[in-house]
């Protein structure tokens, strides 16, 4: 990442995000929170191994996550930059929609250093770097994943000031970046961080509570949902291929 975190790695600069811009200090980080972070982890991996995307795994492992140590982002941008172009760019928190389309739109996803305590180890209502990192960033190693998610940004800060159409393609990163699932060797895996971080809503899908149909981007861009329960219903692609195409037929509609 470029120290002064202002311009991508595609080298374009950023105008909205920048104020929200930070540098982690890894160095900070206290025994006891990369204790955390080790049995976060670990308590996620036994499940994810069987029940996760492969792409996700080979991601995983592709940008260096290790299990014992909170992850040093400058490590992990080494590894991920020269695979797709994407960066874990360190914010200060929450973001406004233009502003976090500002950075998706230029391969930089804004990641929150902070990690959660450990009476919030379930649950926490704030972005921590175990959801932002862990969840999210190794699907980013994967080339079509890395372009739709680039793509979304795009089409979604063309519409910046539009709510209607905003909230449709809100439904679009709902279904697939958070809470995705898709079809392989004939079982749905499991590649939204929202399922990937989150034990409780994992083991929702691979307990087979949801209703699982086959993604139509009619359905999704129309689909509800409540942020505080358990997904009803999901969405299972066929291929990653799938969701890239979606985000430019969405933009077709919408733009």
């Amino acid at each position: 990442m470029n120290p002064a975190g202002t311009v991508s790695s595609q080298g374009t600069p950023l105008q909205v995000a920048r104020p929200y811009l930070i540098q982690q200090n890894w160095d900070a980080y206290t025994p006891e929170q990369h204790a955390v972070w080790a049995e976060l982890v670990r308590r996620r991996m036994p499940q994810l191994r069987e029940h996760a995307a492969r792409e996700y795994l080979n991601g995983f492992e592709q940008i260096g996550l290790r299990e014992d140590r909170i992850p040093n982002l400058s490590d992990v941008n080494r590894r991920l930059g020269p695979r797709t172009g994407w960066n874990a760019t360190p914010v200060s928190g929450f973001l406004p929609p233009d502003a976090f389309f500002d950075m998706l739109a230029a391969r930089q996803f804004p990641t929150t250093t902070y990690i959660r305590s450990r009476e919030s180890m379930e649950y926490t209502p704030e972005p921590d770097i175990f959801h932002d990192v862990f969840g999210h960033v190794p699907m980013h190693a994967h080339p079509v994943f890395a372009d739709f998610l680039q793509h979304y940004g795009r089409v979604c800060a063309a519409l910046m000031g539009d709510r209607e159409r905003l909230e449709k393609m809100g439904r679009l990163f709902w279904f697939t970046v958070e809470f995705g699932v898709i079809r392989q060797n004939g079982r749905v895996k499991l590649y939204g961080s929202g399922l990937i971080s989150s034990h409780r809503e994992g083991t929702h899908v691979i307990e087979g509570r949801p209703e699982i149909r086959d993604f139509s981007l009619d359905q999704v861009m129309e689909q509800k949902f409540l942020v505080s329960e358990e997904q009803k219903v999901l969405y299972a692609v066929e291929s990653f291929e799938q969701i890239y195409e979606a985000a430019q037929e969405a933009e077709k509609r919408l733009g």
